[in-house]
């Protein structure tokens, strides 16, 4: 009796470590899109100033 209700009790205990694990990816998945996110809008903000600098860029060389 002894070894089936071991069984059941590792069984219980590796699925709550597996419980704890995909809480954990779950979290890291969600700040990782976050990044990904705030990345992305950076490079959008990067890339609306280099066509405002080229813009003037053109316009003053097109004045020479």
């Amino acid at each position: 009796m002894f070894w089936p209700m071991f069984a059941v009790a590792v069984g219980f205990l590796g699925l709550a470590v597996l419980g704890v694990f995909a809480v954990r990816v779950f979290v890291e998945a969600q700040r990782l899109g976050r990044q990904v996110t705030d990345s992305a809008s950076r490079i959008n903000k990067a890339a609306e100033d280099l066509e405002r600098a080229a813009v003037s860029t053109a316009r003053a060389v097109d004045s020479l």
